[in-house]
């Protein structure tokens, strides 16, 4: 396997596991709020928060590399109308996943103390929630776009 090929391998799969484990995330994340368990919530938040910093952190450092190669090797300028579009939503997507990622850590202990105490989940955690889900539409529709333009490469 070539160099270009290896490269490209490790930017393609980790694309798609930022987009996977993300939108898997998402999906359990919203699942377990749907139930309005804390002991649910608390579960499934212990796994996110894993899985965000087994697969999604190694996967966001290793993009910005990989495609900074793929286009040098490629002969492309690095500041190409398009890749600075892919960059300025790579940055979107990290100022979402950022916080997203602390407020999984604090929805974590808010339901973990709820289950200690036998209590619901409290309003702290609804609220946190809230700006979890709505953090995460720009992030998805970022990643989707930065795919567009990936395939695309469009002369802009």
């Amino acid at each position: 396997m070539s160099l270009f090929a290896l490269i490209k391998l490790v930017h393609i799969l980790s694309a798609a596991v930022l987009f996977g484990t993300g939108a898997g995330i998402a999906f359990f994340m919203l699942q377990a709020h749907r139930t309005g368990r804390a002991e649910v919530v608390a579960a499934t938040a212990r796994i996110v928060v894993l899985a965000d910093f087994l697969f999604t952190a190694p996967a966001v450092i290793l993009q910005p590399f990989s495609g900074v190669a793929l286009a040098a090797i490629q002969g492309y300028r690095l500041f190409e109308p398009w890749l600075v579009w892919a960059w300025a939503l790579y940055l979107l997507i990290g100022a979402c996943w950022l916080p997203v990622v602390v407020i999984q850590l604090r929805i974590r202990r808010l339901a973990e103390a709820a289950v200690a105490q036998g209590a619901p989940l409290p309003a702290a955690y609804h609220r946190l929630f809230r700006v979890w889900f709505i953090l995460g539409w720009p992030a998805f529709a970022g990643v989707v776009a930065v795919y567009g333009l990936m395939i695309t490469r469009p002369v802009l």
